[in-house]
């Protein structure tokens, strides 16, 4: 006998009833075949709910975390019996695929879960139901020959079970929607202990924990200030040596995980006292984790490490040296501003503390060489292992892996956009979507292998566009040090991304722009021709046409009331308009004054930034028609490259080649950032750009020095055309910021949410108002209840899915919960497979009724909305939108939607959504060859502002490297004492030349000019040696000594002085032993410390 025999009473449920069975006949002989059978009566008896009931659509596919998963199947089963069932199902796919040991007391709470959900079937869908309470003791009965369903049995077939089950359907939906408005759910327990069973072991077995041998529950610990003076710590997590690696403290979900820091510490403190080594803290209600790793501040983290996470930290830990004294490559990164951007990175990661760093470097100063150069620092001083370098496109994911393998040769490094098997290489190269997607697939023998503690550093390309929305959740999931990196100046980066990266507004932890580029003569200026076409300013004015213009235009453009415009407004310019003269003469001017190579002969390389790709297109289409001669032996002279293409980097890399066409690239958004082409001459901007970030990251495409271009002269200049007024714009104010836009259906959620927080005023109860809201929160509540929480991005929010699961927590929303659901939850928000011109009609409609609630105008939604409404009334031969013809007459021909509130509008936004997909595709494009007219043509220099010129730091810094044969310099170098002479001869140069006291006093206290000018030179090796003769060429000295002095010329050489003695007892000093192991003649030492004072005292004067 067994708690499921009561299904066999009726043959419906024959499809399920005996595997349940069976899972409990076969408790006491194998734990696991019984939970994985519990699993399969779950999956067996869900399929045969989608065949019987007609609520359940079916989804995309039959597996069953898609049948758990959908709108439909929370509707019919409440959060906590779901929450039982996804147990069961997590348990189950652990027994059978990872073939980890079940314990009895996990397959019992699954046959307990197993027997309310069949319960719950049986209320609902039985013909004679009576009530029913799990027995336990008849686990205990022996069972004579269970009958076992092994997992190779076939599966339930679903089509055939819906086919079996079609005329039980009527029936069984009507018995369900009946029962189970009398159905009492058992509510979830959440005990401390359950809290763990469900969510923290489940966190453990993801992260490849295996409980019992490398995790061990409620471990005893001796010495707690209480009466017992004994503790119990819920977990604590060992390596293969059974040293402690961490201790978990886990609470109650409700409770917050700050109750246990004090607690855990303790722990900590008792396992440190045992085993020498103080394990990580990790806090956790199940929901949100944090964690004290004993370096940097406590802090959240996505989940629980892995051992081998564990286990790299502490060896890093250990291995690590300090980032005081650090050597930068010159071959990678050989200029100032580089290694002063690599210090500054250095200084923050180490005597700062901090886990982020942003770097404002102009595009073509060397972003990626400095970070190259920065990973080879932190890898040799042991910080790192493990890089993670991500990028938003495929083009840039290339071309930073290339630069890397060509710099760093030593360094296994994969691009996982290219090579899908290629994982485990030490230099990870990604986009953004590449990534999110290898997060949950990606496994080797250990388990999951982009775990959180994988990357011990991520470079984050473009920072200023990359940190938002649906992409931030990589860099929540990942628990490691960040570095952004980034072209925008640092004025016109949004001031959420200096919050992200915890800087102050403005403030970068470094910033190297591009007019210091320029005046140091790492990049190159440029011009401006800025010229003014008749049509693009005011745009095609019938008047003003000729005679034969007007003919053209009548038949172009005529209306079918017969009637003509009087104006085509210039914004249709190359949008649906494409006048084959403006083009001629904006090519006419290209060709004309672009520079040129080949002593003239040729226009150098050029990018043409075009506004769609019917624009590039037509461009492409006139230059050809106009310089066919140009293109030569199947080598076009000019090339559209842009998304539309298959093959694009192949393009890219043509055009990049200084020997290869084409000679033009005609570009829509592929071609405005990121791309290194040093040959480029001449820009192009034949498209508005409103945002000011993403204009300088246009104009950085040419900036890039090039030796030898200019027939044998280095480039010096490079000209931009600029035919859409964007210099202009830009002088007379900032632009608009770059917008960090939320996906379509993410974006409704979060407007459905705004109105259910409006509707919650006192003037919007009434029983229509209080229905329409009942109805928006079990919507939103279905959208939320479908999320997967197995995916890593859902995993980032539990806290707020599982709270916004439940409709009850909609009761009193408060606009900080407005504010947060957008941030947390809309951007998880899948796409339900509507079609999308209902999806967008949606927002349109949404953004009325929460205008309308605001008290806000609605004038720009309601103008959309007429032409909607006018576009489907066009073509009312369709039978559905006939039946819609009088609201449709309503809305068009009478005052309905101006006295229109929220039933008006919500009618109009069911009624008409689904008519939306009638509206014809696209609109009408039109090519007219009228004749433009050039109106102005300014040439201007490019007026940088030069903020870093105030800045005293670099400039000075500067001067001292470019004029190294200065003879006060050179002799501060030779490491040759200064006189008062020479003194005032630097007062004279960093005082007033290069700037004021104040500016030095500011920047460096009241350090010695003579130090200043040192640590910024160094001391030349031949000096340091001559310094330290005596004991180079000493035959006493044995080997060791030998190589210690030799260390300390190497210090000097490139710091210039060593004034703090405290590094001789680090790494390399320390290898062949410590100061007083190696010099037991003390005498000795003391000499070399003489000559170590007397260098640095030459500096002073």
């Amino acid at each position: 006998m067994t708690n499921f025999d009561f299904l066999k009473k009726e043959p419906k449920f024959n499809s399920f009833s005996d595997v349940a069975i069976a899972a409990e006949k076969i408790l006491k002989i194998d734990k696991e075949s019984s939970v994985i059978n519990c699993r399969r009566a779950i999956e067996f008896a869900i399929k045969w709910m989608y065949s019987v009931d007609k609520s359940l659509e079916m989804p995309y596919q039959d597996k069953l975390i898609s049948l758990m998963s959908t709108e439909d199947f929370h509707d019919i089963v409440d959060d906590a019996l779901w929450k039982r069932l996804d147990l069961i199902r997590k348990i189950g796919n652990r027994a059978a695929h990872n073939g980890r040991k079940i314990t009895e007391d996990e397959a019992i709470l699954c046959l307990q879960n197993l027997f309310i959900f069949m319960d719950y079937v049986s209320y609902c869908y039985s013909d004679f139901y009576e009530e029913r309470k799990y027995d336990v003791n008849l686990l205990t009965e022996t069972q004579e020959d269970p009958v076992v369903v092994k997992i190779s049995d076939n599966d339930v077939d679903l089509q055939a079970l819906i086919a079996e089950n079609k005329a039980l359907k009527e029936e069984l939906t009507a018995k369900r929607a009946e029962q189970q408005q009398t159905y009492v759910p058992q509510p979830l327990d959440l005990s401390e202990y359950k809290t763990r069973k469900i969510y923290i072991d489940s966190m453990l077995l993801d992260a490849g924990w295996t409980e019992g041998k490398d995790w061990i529950n409620e471990v005893e610990l001796s010495g707690m200030p209480n009466k017992s003076e004994v503790g119990f710590a819920d977990y604590v997590l060992y390596d293969d040596m059974h040293r402690p690696l961490a201790v978990i403290e886990a609470k109650r979900t409700c409770v917050d995980v700050s109750k246990g820091r004090q607690q855990a510490k303790l722990y900590a403190d008792l396992l440190e006292e045992k085993y020498k080594r103080r394990p990580v803290v990790f806090l956790t209600n199940g929901f949100e984790t944090r964690i004290i790793d004993n370096q940097y501040p406590e802090r959240k983290v996505s989940v629980i490490y892995s051992k081998r996470d564990l286990e790299k930290l502490f060896n890093l830990q250990t291995m690590k040296t300090s980032l005081n004294h650090i050597f930068v490559d010159k071959n990678i990164a050989g200029r100032y501003y580089q290694e002063a951007a690599i210090k500054a990175v250095c200084d923050a990661f180490d005597n700062r503390n901090r886990r982020k760093a942003l770097l404002v470097m102009a595009t073509g100063s060397g972003k990626t060489r400095t970070a190259i150069a920065l990973c080879k620092v932190l890898l040799d001083a042991g910080w790192v292992k493990n890089i993670l370098f991500l990028a938003d496109r495929n083009s840039l994911v290339t071309q930073a892996k290339r630069s890397f393998v060509n710099l760093l040769p030593d360094l296994s490094c994969s691009n996982l956009v290219e090579e899908k098997d290629n994982y485990t290489a030490h230099c990870i190269f990604s986009t953004y979507q590449t990534m999110m997607n290898c997060i949950d697939s990606v496994k080797d023998d250990n388990g999951k292998l982009f775990t959180c503690g994988h990357f011990d550093l991520v470079i984050c390309d473009e920072a200023h566009r990359s940190i938002y929305n649906k992409y931030r959740d990589i860099f929540n999931y990942f628990d490691a040090p960040l570095v952004g990196l980034t072209a925008t100046p640092k004025d016109e980066i949004d001031k959420n991304t200096y919050g992200i990266f915890d800087l102050e507004n403005g403030v970068p932890t470094y910033g190297y722009e591009l007019a210091q580029a320029v005046k140091d003569g790492y990049l190159v200026d440029f011009t401006t021709v800025e010229t003014k076409l008749k049509f693009i300013e005011e745009g095609i004015a019938y008047d003003e046409l000729s005679e034969e213009d007007k003919a053209e235009y009548e038949e172009t453009f005529k209306l079918k009331d017969g009637e003509l415009p009087e104006r085509i407004n210039s914004s249709a310019l190359n949008t649906w308009i494409f006048n084959e003269d403006t083009i001629k003469q904006v090519l006419h001017v290209l060709m004309r004054d672009g520079l040129k190579v080949d002593y003239g002969q040729k226009l150098g390389k050029t990018i043409i930034f075009a506004k769609n790709h019917d624009h590039a297109e037509k461009i492409l289409e006139v230059f050809n028609k106009q310089y066919p001669e140009l293109s030569k032996d199947g080598h076009p002279f000019a090339k559209v490259i842009d998304n539309y293409m298959t093959y694009a980097q192949s393009a890219i890399d043509e055009f990049s080649d200084p020997n290869k066409m084409p000679q033009i690239a005609i570009s829509v958004d592929m071609l405005d950032t990121g791309i290194d082409v040093p040959e480029v001459l001449n820009l192009v901007f034949f498209k508005k750009v409103m945002s000011k970030a993403k204009f300088w990251q246009m104009i950085g495409r040419g900036t890039r020095l090039c030796p030898g271009l200019m027939d044998g002269e280095d480039k010096g200049k490079f000209y931009i055309f600029d035919f859409c007024g964007n210099f202009e714009f830009f002088r007379m104010n900032q632009g608009r910021p770059t917008a960090n836009m939320i996906a379509l259906q993410g974006a409704i959620f979060s407007l459905e949410f705004e109105m259910a927080y409006k509707l919650q005023s006192i003037e919007y109860q009434n029983a229509k108002l209080i229905d329409y809201r009942n109805k928006l929160v079990e919507m939103m509540t279905g959208k939320i209840q479908e999320l997967n929480r197995e995916n890593f991005a859902v995993r980032q929010h539990l806290k707020y899915v599982y709270t916004y699961s439940t409709e009850k927590n909609y009761q009193s929303i408060t606009f900080e919960d407005t504010l947060m659901v957008r941030e947390e939850l809309a951007p998880l928000i899948m796409p339900d497979g509507d079609e999308a011109s209902a999806v967008r009609f949606d927002a349109l409609m949404y953004g009325m009724e929460l205008a309308y609630l605001a008290g806000k105008g609605y004038g720009r939604h309601r103008s959309d909305l007429f032409k909607r409404v006018e576009g489907i009334a066009d073509i009312a031969n369709v039978p559905e939108i006939q039946a819609q013809s009088e609201l449709i007459n309503k809305i068009l021909h009478t005052d309905y939607v101006d006295n229109a509130g929220i039933d008006e509008f919500e009618h109009i936004r069911v009624s008409l959504r689904n008519l939306m997909k009638y509206l014809p595709k696209g609109i009408v494009k039109y090519d007219t060859n009228f004749t433009d007219e050039i109106l102005s043509t300014e040439w201007n220099d490019s007026e940088l502002e030069n903020d870093e010129l105030k800045n005293y730091k670099a400039k000075a810094e500067f001067y001292v490297r470019q004029h190294q044969d200065n003879i006060v310099i050179a002799k501060l170098k030779t490491n040759k004492p200064l006189t008062e002479m020479d003194i005032e001869s630097l007062e004279q140069i960093l005082w007033k030349e290069v700037g004021s006291q104040d500016d030095y006093e500011k920047e460096y206290g009241h350090k010695p000019l003579g130090e200043f000018v040192r640590e910024i030179v160094g001391l030349d090796m031949n000096a340091a040696k001559e310094a330290f003769s005596e004991f180079l060429n000493d035959a006493n000295l044995d080997s060791r000594q030998i190589y210690f002095v030799n260390q300390i010329v190497e210090y000097i050489v490139h710091n210039g002085m060593m004034k703090d003695l405290s590094v001789l007892q680090e790494s390399p000093f320390t290898d062949k032993g410590s100061v007083v192991e190696i010099f037991t003649d003390v005498t000795v030492w003391m000499g070399i410390r003489k000559v170590i004072d007397q260098i640095n005292a030459n500096a002073i004067a």
